[in-house]
């Protein structure tokens, strides 16, 4: 699995306090690192649409077409994903979970469906089906890229569902790797999400 931040808004905090001011016209409280307390101040009330004004896009690849189609149930963000119509499919990676990998009496199974797979949808082009008719027989274990671009307010509301230890391990995992991402280009914005069980405790609403 890779994730790859490709853009974010350029200096997206003092982007989003210099929105979210215009709300209170309090422009005159501005300072140099005000915005920090003002985006914590405006997410501890709820004012969370200010957040929107931020935006960024991931590269997403290495993943199963599994984790995208959870991925792009997300509606409010541009999605491009690797085309199983227009791509040739033939010599597919796969992803095996890791339940599978533990096991290997399923791993045997698994992998040989795998290989079945993929002589049946090889075995469809060279009867002249074109690959969008071919790809009916592509697991949903296939390898895809997708390219996801959505605002602050929605990337928190994807972490808060796919961050969770309730979310199926691998989106867990590319949603953990997107958050940390953030977490260091917005600390602001993302703060509140603790990655690590251990401060549960602490009281955050967001401890993964």
């Amino acid at each position: 699995m890779n994730v790859e931040l490709l853009e974010i808004t350029p200096d997206a905090e003092k982007h989003i306090e210099q929105a979210g001011r215009t709300c209170y016209q309090s422009h005159d409280n501005t300072r140099e690192d005000s915005e920090k307390t003002f985006i914590e101040k405006i997410i501890k009330n709820g004012h969370h649409s200010v957040l929107e004004h931020g935006y960024a896009s991931f590269r997403i690849n290495g993943v199963s077409r599994s984790l995208t189609h959870q991925l792009v149930r997300h509606r409010l963000m541009a999605i491009s994903q690797q085309s199983q119509r227009y791509c040739n499919e033939e010599n597919f990676a796969y992803v095996t979970p890791d339940a599978i990998k533990d096991n290997p009496q399923a791993q045997k199974l698994f992998d040989e469906f795998m290989a079945v797979a993929k002589e049946s949808y090889c075995k469809l082009q060279q009867a002249g089906l074109k690959n969008e008719d071919a790809r009916y027989v592509l697991p949903n274990a296939v390898c895809s890229e997708i390219v996801i671009s959505a605002n602050f307010r929605q990337l928190r509301h994807i972490f808060a569902l796919r961050c969770s230890p309730k979310a199926q391990l691998e989106i867990r995992k590319c949603a953990l790797s997107m958050l940390r991402i953030m977490k260091h280009h917005v600390p602001a914005v993302f703060g509140d999400f603790v990655i690590d069980s251990e401060k549960r405790t602490a009281g955050s609403p967001f401890a993964y």
